[in-house]
């Protein structure tokens, strides 16, 4: 069986979005990997399916009731998948967190709107909470995009180089080096010299120089960790 994500949205008209076009689509449509969407709003109450109400407490906007999440989480089987609720406030996601996830049958994954999702619905169901960055968006249904091919490309036969995920960024907690192809002069600006004089193992260092002098300006968290690898 395919590698499997099954979301659950009340924009199911947002999907698959860019989850259709390049590798990612074309690794879909040869069966890699399979896409589900299924409608909150199904399990909506009352004859106009409300899915909010008003916050307990006062406060703006309105809140995502439990009763009709865990039904609409309730209707899919599983199979073994992690369930997984887009969060600002969850753990950050990672690219090892990416990799376990791609290792196994696929995950569902609940797009939140409003203000939020009732807690009661979060713990009864033991959802994972991630969070794709320390930003807010009008809701899941993009995070969920994000994860979903940070995963896919991960699965063995959608990129058309193997090797391509191994020397990426976040790979040994580094970010990746500077990529360059022709023409050999753009405005002035030259590709490196030693890229273009077929020694491997020069061109292997000053990559590495490069993904080390990169990371310790622009993500000093990553660079401990690096650092602390190699101690």
């Amino acid at each position: 069986m395919s590698w499997t994500a099954t979301v659950l949205t009340l924009f199911p008209e947002a999907f698959p979005g860019v989850l259709d076009v390049s590798l990612i689509g074309t690794a879909r449509a040869k069966g890699l990997w399979s896409l589900q969407v299924r409608d909150i709003r199904e399990h909506g109450t009352g004859k106009h399916r409300t899915v909010d109400d008003t916050p307990s407490g006062g406060g703006p906007g309105m809140v995502m009731r439990a009763d009709v999440a865990c039904a609409a989480v309730d209707a899919v089987e599983q199979g073994g998948r992690p369930l997984i609720y887009l969060s600002p406030r969850g753990v950050p996601l990672d690219q090892d967190r990416v990799r376990r996830l791609a290792e196994g049958p696929g995950a569902v994954l609940l797009c939140g709107r409003f203000e939020g999702l009732d807690q009661r619905a979060i713990e009864a169901r033991a959802m994972e909470e991630i969070s794709i960055g320390d930003f807010v968006l009008a809701g899941g249904e993009a995070a969920a995009q994000c994860l979903i091919e940070a995963c896919v490309r991960l699965i063995p036969g959608v990129l058309g180089a193997e090797a391509s995920p191994v020397e990426e960024s976040f790979s040994a907690n580094l970010l990746e080096y500077p990529q360059f192809t022709r023409p050999q002069v753009f405005e002035g600006r030259e590709i490196p010299a030693v890229l273009t004089g077929g020694n491997h193992k020069e061109i292997s260092s000053w990559r590495r120089f490069e993904s080390e002098r990169l990371t310790k300006a622009r993500r000093p968290d990553l660079w401990t960790l690096y650092e602390k690898a190699f101690r």
